[in-house]
């Protein structure tokens, strides 16, 4: 059992403040295509936003932060709040190309962690990890003293470094990390 949590809480202001999670991509919007996804991996899904009414159609637990404004450590720190498994998969809503095997992969490793993350030329993908309930005192108290990195966790516990060679048995072609940020990133994704 792993908790399955959706990263959905960002302003967007590079994409001109609209919702990322609701832009369609091959006529589905993002939020949907991770839905699929999740539901065929997680028995307990966590969307955790800082517009909750606009999530209110979805089979899952919607949260809001705590700590608002303190980006994407503080969803991740409402997410672990709410779970009811020990580890939870944290993606952001805006990542068009979640892959169901190498998440899979990545779960059946999490049992002997407290952090599973993939690491690439770009450094930690730390948001597409596992993060485990132990994890959640430590970033209450980075959110606290201000140190809003959430790769900073990855030093201070146990933690499985999924690397590049690995990840590319799954993804050959480096596209299952990609986001979209800004408005070329979804030209990218429409005309690859």
């Amino acid at each position: 059992m792993m908790t399955g949590i959706i990263l959905a809480g960002g302003r967007a202001n590079r994409m001109g403040g609209i919702n990322k999670a609701f832009i369609e991509v091959g006529g589905e919007r993002l939020i949907d295509r991770t839905m699929r996804v999740y539901r065929a991996l997680f028995g307990e899904i966590i969307i955790s936003t800082n517009s909750p009414l606009e999530y209110l159609a979805f089979d899952a637990r919607i949260v809001t932060d705590i700590h608002r404004g303190k980006g994407p450590l503080g969803g991740i720190h409402a997410g672990l709040l709410h779970a009811t498994c020990e580890h939870a998969f944290v993606s952001a809503c805006d990542m068009p190309y979640l892959s169901e095997a190498f998440i899979g992969h990545m779960i059946a490793q999490a049992d002997r962690y407290d952090l599973v993350v993939p690491v690439t030329a770009n450094g930690f993908e730390s948001l597409h990890a596992i993060y485990s309930r132990k994890c959640f005192p430590v970033i209450e108290s980075q959110i606290e003293s201000g140190e809003l990195k959430v790769s900073h966790l990855f030093k201070k516990f146990k933690t499985r470094e999924i690397p590049v060679d690995e990840i590319r048995r799954f993804d050959p072609e480096g596209k299952v990390f990609s986001n979209l940020n800004r408005p070329d990133d979804l030209n990218k994704v429409i005309r690859p």
